[in-house]
């Protein structure tokens, strides 16, 4: 066996351990924490107060327009400077929940206001409060046309979870950086590494693929019935 094979082979296991341990369950705990602030920032900026949708906005705003290293170092390096001392995990969480909340507040955003005002006034017609047809006519409508983007904001995230290595998060990338100070193969564990986030992209491209396809069989039977 050729020596970088036998690296490779040696390596496997405790950089997959480290993407089952900490990438996988960061990818996770981040999107849903961002899935759930994006819901709530979208619902606001179509209906909230002028004051509460200018808030929103400016945070909007402001995590598109910076970074997210930049973000990840002001949480994790700059925020004990005001006394708020947070382990690297949950630092890492907090900067990519945030994250992921300000760009699919628009994706969220967009959809519900795609949705055709007749929606609107149909379930206004049938007595529907504008919470209920929100819930029962509009959001199930919105979740399909949503579906392609969040997916892959969700695989972009997993992607992105490497830069939790710059905060000490012992995922898969800061794995193949220990093995590599020790080993001074850096190209072969690098590249191991990039094999590994490839697999996790490639199973969850294909669960997106099946999603979509499944939403859209349900689309033509609902369609077909009405």
């Amino acid at each position: 066996m050729p020596p970088w094979l036998h690296l490779m082979a040696q390596s496997l296991w405790p950089l997959l351990y480290a993407g089952l341990v900490f990438t996988v369950p960061l990818t996770l705990a981040s999107f849903s924490l961002g899935l759930a602030l994006a819901f709530a920032a979208a619902l606001i900026r179509l209906f909230g107060p002028r004051w509460l949708v200018a808030i929103v906005r400016f945070y909007v705003w402001l995590i598109r327009g910076s970074p997210l290293l930049v973000q990840l170092f002001v949480i994790f390096y700059g925020l004990p400077n005001v006394g708020i001392v947070l382990d690297p995990l949950t630092a890492a969480i907090i900067g990519f929940s945030l994250n992921v909340g300000a760009y699919n507040s628009e994706v969220i955003r967009g959809v519900v206001e795609s949705i055709p005002k007749g929606q609107w006034e149909a379930a206004y017609s049938i007595g529907m409060t504008r919470a209920e047809a929100l819930r029962r006519v509009i959001l199930p409508q919105a979740a399909r046309v949503a579906l392609p983007p969040l997916s892959n904001s969700f695989i972009s995230l997993v992607k992105d979870t490497s830069l939790a290595a710059v905060l000490t998060v012992p995922e898969v990338f800061q794995a193949a950086q220990r093995i590599a100070s020790v080993t001074y193969e850096p190209l072969i564990l690098y590249t191991e590494a990039a094999l590994i986030y490839l697999v996790f992209s490639s199973v969850l491209s294909s669960a997106q693929v099946r999603l979509e396809r499944r939403f859209g069989r349900h689309a033509l039977f609902d369609a077909g019935n009405r």
